[in-house]
């Protein structure tokens, strides 16, 4: 499951998904009434042996964590393809079985990355790897100049504090300390760390005021605690932040405060007892110079996906996403068990075993349902709803037929019988049959009506195709290496398989499609999905397009009602400029977005066919 969705830890809710068993006469056809039309029944109920031996295939150690441009992934999707083979399923791909497309998986350092200090007449070269490190989302380029230190690097009206104030920036190169002053948790009404902690606040912060490059130091240490370098492409952000960003170890950087005169762990103390800043500019005769070389690592990977022919070419998609985290990296939620693998097996084997079960259930009817059926496994969706977002842009059937979208993810952990499902007021009729369903179950169900989440079934929204949402619950092996097979409750998956078998057939056999529905969303969900940060602070409506690489953040779509849609944006947009701050990207979107308040009239301006668009946004309260 993509990472930024559930609230409460500062990610997008996910609200509800249902599930229920369903009855079934074994070998024969069932008449199941959904308006006035009879579905067709498959003949067996999902096996949980066969549904869990799936599931330990998908996270065996040679599957290494399915990463994205990994050669797991490519396993996996050779053993789904060979199912699907098997099970006698039509190719849907645009290869066979496959629709391969590129995505971003990283970056990596080329030659040619230094940095020296110029004392006076004294020169210095720090070593790569030993003395410093730069981010995977730094610009590339060469820069020298003078040096300025800027606190932490904040710039945080909220709390009546600014390191950048009164000081001179532009085009300089600009030391900060890592985290935040000690007083900013003490007025977090929200508890913690806030987000001027965070690495890429600084950087768009410190390219904002001007800067051409940053140089984060960690300041004081912890008892025990040594001054490590992070680990290239370790922390999130970017493919590229628009200004040079470096860490330093201390030993190096107090050499700098010498030549002013001060002491690093002095200057660090003045601001956190005071909580005002204590920016200043280095010695004129003291000047850096850094080349950074950086380069985008990219893969081939492929969506696997097949087809059950039915009577008519409408169709029917069950689908799951395939790929999860690897050996971890940023989107790890065990940063100390960074490199070890991240098996995913309820994120999202389960919900891959779960389309392979429903593959096998409802294969022997082909020809029989009304419509067809498309079996689709995604990759890219922890990348950002990249594969998804890869066939609606380029499907493999026609787009138009599909009559509605049913994604499991995260499917294997039910615990005390309660599972969620959301989009049900996406479709019109979604609502009565899935409670006809629960009647007949045991499930506590949870239901919510909107269908903007941070996982695929969010792509197929964006083109008004009604979606069914499949969840079983957070945890706390979520995105952690302790997320193994060995948890999955499958017994409960398989219930949960069933009740999705009958809603996927009684959708099929419908004798009329149900209508998509234009649900006004709980704007607390917009954050995760539009820059909006954590679950609190003004609130825009727009819905990023993750499939997309352009120079700004491109809206897949804008939320009925919200500010974004009085303003007259809509799908296609490319967001570029925002209270007067440049959007690079989703990342930039998010510090500005964060940094307005609620009622503030902000200008926005947009590309639409290559044309500018300016209007002015209010800001409103999420609710």
């Amino acid at each position: 499951m993509c990472d930024h969705k559930f609230s409460g830890t500062g990610h997008e809710a996910v609200h509800s998904i249902a599930g229920s068993y369903r009855w079934r006469r074994r070998g024969a056809l069932l008449a199941l009434v959904f308006f006035t039309a009879s579905a067709v029944a498959a003949a067996d109920s999902a096996d949980p042996k066969r549904y869990l031996e799936d599931i330990k295939a998908l996270t065996t150690p040679a599957m290494a964590g399915r990463g994205d441009g990994d050669p797991g992934l490519t396993l996996a999707a050779n053993m789904i393809e060979r199912r699907f083979r098997a099970l006698g399923l039509q190719p849907a791909g645009k290869n066979s079985y496959l629709q391969p497309f590129t995505v971003v998986t990283g970056a990596k350092l080329k030659e040619n990355n230094r940095l020296e200090i110029l004392n006076g007449g004294a020169k210095k070269g720090l070593k790569l790897n030993e003395d410093f490190e730069p981010f995977s989302f730094s610009s590339s380029g060469e820069i020298s100049g003078p040096v300025v230190f800027a606190g932490y690097g904040a710039s945080a009206t909220e709390f009546g504090y600014d390191d950048y104030a009164h000081l001179d920036v532009k085009d300089k190169i600009v030391v900060v300390l890592r985290y935040e002053p000690a007083g900013f948790s003490v007025k977090n009404v929200h508890g913690g760390l806030t987000e001027h902690s965070q690495l890429i606040t600084k950087a768009i912060n410190a390219r904002n005021h001007g800067a051409k490059a940053v140089v984060v130091i960690s300041g004081k240490l912890g008892d025990g605690e040594e001054d490590q370098l992070t680990r290239f492409g370790s922390v999130s952000g970017p493919e590229n932040a628009g200004i040079i960003f470096v860490q330093v170890k201390n030993a190096a950087a107090q050499e700098w405060f010498t030549a002013a005169g001060k002491s690093l762990a002095d200057v660090q103390n003045q601001i956190n007892t005071s909580s005002n800043p204590a920016s200043f500019e280095f010695p004129a005769n003291l000047r850096v110079s850094l080349s950074v070389n950086i380069e985008s690592t990219r893969a081939t990977v492929n969506n696997v996906l097949a087809y059950l022919p039915g009577k008519t070419d409408e169709y029917v998609i069950l689908g799951a996403h395939y790929d999860h985290l690897g050996h971890g990296y940023y989107d790890s939620l065990a940063p100390s068990q960074i490199g070890q693998i991240h098996p995913g097996a309820d994120d999202n084997a389960s919900g891959t075993a779960g389309v392979l079960e429903l593959a096998r259930l409802l294969a022997p009817m082909k020809g029989q349902l009304q419509r067809g059926i498309l079996f689709a496994s995604f990759a890219g969706e922890e990348l950002g709803l990249l594969g998804s977002a890869e066939w609606v842009k380029e499907p493999t059937l026609p787009l138009g037929k599909a009559v509605a979208m049913l994604n499991m993810d995260m499917i294997g952990r039910i615990k005390d019988d309660k599972v969620y499902i959301g989009g049900v007021g996406t479709g019109a009729a979604f609502k009565n049959l899935l409670e006809q369903e629960q009647s007949k179950s045991t499930f506590k169900i949870e239901y919510s009506a909107g269908g903007y989440s941070a996982s695929d079934h969010t792509s197929f929204v964006t083109k008004q195709i009604p979606v069914l949402f499949f969840f079983s619950g957070l945890h706390s092996d979520y995105h952690k290496p302790s997320d193994t097979w060995e948890k999955i409750n499958a017994p409960s998956a398989a219930h949960l398989l069933d009740f999705i078998d009958d809603v996927a057939l009684k959708i099929d056999s419908s004798s009329e499609r149900t209508a998509f529905v234009t649900v006004v969303e709980d704007q607390s969900a917009d954050h995760a999905t539009s820059g909006g940060g954590s679950g609190y602070g003004p609130y825009f409506g727009s819905i990023p397009d993750f499939g997309q690489e352009v120079d700004g953040v491109k809206f897949s779509d804008v939320r009925p009602g919200s500010p974004a849609a009085k303003a007259g944006f809509k799908a296609g947009d490319i967001l570029v400029q925002f209270g007067g701050k440049p959007i690079k990207n989703l990342y930039d979107f998010t510090d500005a977005l964060r940094r307005s308040k609620i009622g503030d009239d902000v200008e926005v301006k947009v590309l639409r066919d290559g044309k500018p668009i300016t209007a002015s946004v209010k800001l409103e309260q999420r609710k």
